[in-house]
């Protein structure tokens, strides 16, 4: 039963991205003079995402603190990673962002596409070209009053707990004066079943907006101590 359940919410998530890929590519040739920032075509993620969430079974999610987010102020967003479904819940904040997400993601049919078409950030692990083109990038969209998310731990966890920060993101908040949000994404290990395609746990995931953490008083070499803080505030809230 499981299995038959499975093939028909990979199924509707198929349709419903071939759809969101269509949508997007239209309003990009409609909008192009106008949405430079392609903020209409990423709002378009935030009905899709509500239709992946509200179509599968197993799927129960809850977003809090949205009342941390001050949509007039621009961030270097940071959360933690335990699942590909991470990506789907972090647009129930309704924020404009740009992620730094790995290539591999960019080759996916449609739903690669759809990171390019919105102008998402595209990070190659281990080659130092590429990292230090994703920062630039990042640094652009920053100045740009466009806010950019990170995964700092580099990629989803294999236990659930977190692993160590990278430095990238903290190093650029202080460069950029941006204030850190930090995201705490708590039970969403098994949304996506790792080596499985079939939807057989209930997930029952959770998504919370912390305070945000200021930077304009920090100096370069103060980046270790943002991250630990930062990691720590994450930490404690999702063993809390």
């Amino acid at each position: 039963m499981n299995s038959i359940v499975s093939i028909g919410i990979w199924l509707i998530i198929t349709i419903l991205t071939i759809l969101l890929f269509f949508v997007e590519l239209i309003l990009v040739i409609i909008l192009f003079p106008f949405d430079k920032q392609r903020k209409i075509i990423h709002a378009q993620c935030f009905w899709w995402a509500n239709a992946v969430i509200g179509s599968n079974p197993f799927w129960h999610i809850e977003a809090s603190g949205l009342e941390n987010i001050d949509k007039s102020r621009t961030y270097v967003i940071v959360a933690n990673h335990q699942s590909l479904g991470d990506i789907v819940i972090l647009y129930k904040t309704h924020m404009q962002f740009k992620w730094v997400a790995k290539d591999s993601l960019f080759m996916v049919p449609f739903i690669g596409w759809c990171l390019s078409l919105t102008k998402h950030i595209k990070l190659s692990r281990g080659k130092l070209s590429s990292i230090k083109k994703a920062y630039r990038q990042a640094e652009y969209w920053l100045k740009n009053n466009m806010s950019v998310l990170f995964f700092p731990e580099g990629t989803r966890s294999k236990t659930g707990d977190m692993d160590n920060f990278q430095n990238g993101a903290f190093k650029l908040a202080i460069k950029e004066k941006k204030p850190i949000l930090p995201i705490a994404i708590e039970g969403t290990k098994d949304a996506i079943p790792k080596g499985s395609w079939v939807f057989s746990t209930k997930v029952f995931g959770k998504l919370t907006v912390l305070a945000p953490i200021e930077t304009a008083d920090l100096k370069p070499a103060d980046f270790t101590t943002l991250r630990d803080t930062v990691y720590k505030t994450i930490e404690s809230h999702i063993k809390a």
